[in-house]
């Protein structure tokens, strides 16, 4: 154990006893309070990995044992039922260094969660007239173009196909700016010049073609809205969107400003130490901009449930919602992943930024969600054992726990599956440890998920609700392997 890479037992103990609820006490003597807080209490003592191997004894943690586990020093929780935020809490510490404690009006990084804002606020243009969904993007825009090439001369990129990631863009993730890096204008960001660290914004696949997820797409789309309404992004998504939704911890200004400072959590590594200056810096704000609080991304929540019943109080009309929470290419509408299954269809948005992870979902038409935010690389682990917990409480037929059968692992041929691959343009690993195998990728977190052998190359998680299936070449070579994550199917190659 190191000091650089490890807190001290002492803190951690400290942490520990820190991870409990950050939140004004409920009246005991009103009987349905007292009933809501057994539920909390029940929740929090109910955490389960979405995945049992077969044969193991199930077993039931409790949120302080499981964030100790993940070395994630604070989370935050609002849960949506009946169309209403039933309770909020926090648990834990904002930094594992000072021990501040986080409360609910802790802003943590909502990262990718942010394309939802964004597209709703794009939408919002687009009911205005200044905007179009359809129609060749470039003429949207002034001060900047989408390069040509053969792909988009054979079909031009729309709004639609950006907000949608079916634009055929490049960039899946940016890496954001440590404090002192200078940051980039939009424009650097497009073209990817200095101070720029990500490659310039470019059509790689032909447009409407193929799915593939593009933070770089909503960078173009961030200079749609701007040159759309004639104001910096963050100040037009305050008054179209943060304003009118109540959203008062929230902000799209990159970077923080210094009065929002001493309210933000830092970030943290996988090991639970602070990411060096507190936290990176997102200028790519429609992509990843958003400071929040899970309460705050509640409101969202609740608003596309109202607009899409009609009963919105004006953000966005029936028809529109009902567009944005229709699939385009993959599984995903306008800014939000969308699972049409009738009463039980849903929507939602997973977010992870260097330190910070979270999950919004909701329930289309049942009035019920959940917005959970950590200040941790590795909190995707933690939040989807949170998920199966508030599942299993509320009666929510998603999120149950799945139990699969393992079979032994073959050491050697796990020497020859370890390797290193390429997924979503992002590096990913996997090790043998003599009879185990374990995938690590930075866009599940940080820590090593542990996979058991179902078959030949075949492999399923605990940690998260995933598989691979390893491919091989003619001659009988590992050539690379096919995530499985719900419907979605995401390929990787081989590269070592």
């Amino acid at each position: 154990m190191t000091h650089s890479r490890w807190l001290s037992c002492a803190a951690l103990a400290l942490w520990c006893l820190c991870a409990q609820a950050r939140t004004p006490p409920i009246p005991a003597d009103d009987a349905a309070a007292a009933a809501l807080q057994a539920r909390i209490a029940r929740v929090e003592q109910g955490l389960t990995t979405r995945v049992v191997v077969k044969g193991t004894p199930g077993q039931r943690h409790s949120l302080r044992e499981r964030m100790a586990f993940h070395r994630v020093p604070a989370v935050s929780i609002a849960v949506v039922d009946a169309g209403r935020v039933e309770w909020a809490r926090a648990y834990g510490v904002a930094d594992a260094v000072s021990q501040r404690p986080a409360d609910t009006d802790t802003l943590f990084q909502a990262a990718s969660i942010s394309k939802s804002l964004s597209a709703i606020g794009a939408l919002r243009l687009v009911e205005q007239g200044r905007l179009a969904l359809d129609g060749d993007a470039n003429r949207q825009l002034a001060s900047w173009q989408i390069p040509q090439n053969d792909y988009t001369r054979e079909r031009a990129v729309s709004l639609r196909m950006l907000l949608n990631h079916s634009a055929g863009t490049n960039l899946h993730g940016y890496d954001g700016y440590a404090p002192g890096q200078a940051l980039p204008s939009l424009l650097q960001v497009l073209d990817g010049a200095a101070p720029a660290n990500s490659a310039p914004v470019r059509v790689e696949l032909a447009p409407a073609s193929v799915w593939r997820y593009s933070g770089g797409g909503y960078s173009i789309v961030q200079l749609m809205m701007s040159e759309a309404s004639g104001q910096p992004f963050d100040r037009y998504m305050q008054e179209a969107v943060l304003d009118p939704l109540g959203m008062s911890h929230s902000s799209f200004a990159a970077p923080l400003p210094d009065a929002w400072r001493t309210r933000a959590a830092s970030a943290h590594d996988d090991s639970g130490k602070p990411v060096a200056g507190g936290w990176h810096v997102y200028p790519e704000s429609a992509a990843a901009g958003l400071w929040t609080t899970p309460s705050d991304l509640a409101r969202v929540l609740i608003e596309v449930q109202r607009a899409e019943a009609g009963q919105s109080a004006g953000l966005l009309s029936r028809d529109m919602a009902a567009t944005m929470l229709t699939r385009g290419l993959g599984e995903y509408g306008l800014g939000f992943f969308v699972e049409n299954l009738g009463d039980r269809s849903s929507f939602g948005h997973s977010g992870g930024s260097a330190g910070f992870r979270a999950q919004l979902y909701g329930y289309t038409r049942s009035g019920q969600g959940v917005v959970v935010m950590t200040n941790s690389d590795n909190g995707a682990a933690l939040i989807d054992e949170i998920l199966c917990s508030i599942a299993a409480e509320y009666g929510w037929p998603e999120f149950q726990v799945i139990e699969k059968t393992a079979i032994a692992g073959d050491a050697e041929a796990n020497r020859l599956l370890a390797g290193e691959y390429r997924l979503l343009d992002r590096p990913a690993q996997v090790v043998a440890d003599g009879g185990r195998l374990y995938f690590q990728s930075d866009l599940f977190g940080a820590q090593r998920m542990e996979l058991f052998a179902q078959a030949k190359d075949a492999f399923f998680m605990t940690a998260q609700d995933m598989s691979l299936r390893f491919e091989r070449g003619r001659d009988g070579t590992v050539s690379g392997f096919e995530l499985l994550r719900g419907a979605a199917r995401y390929p990787a190659t081989r590269t070592r």
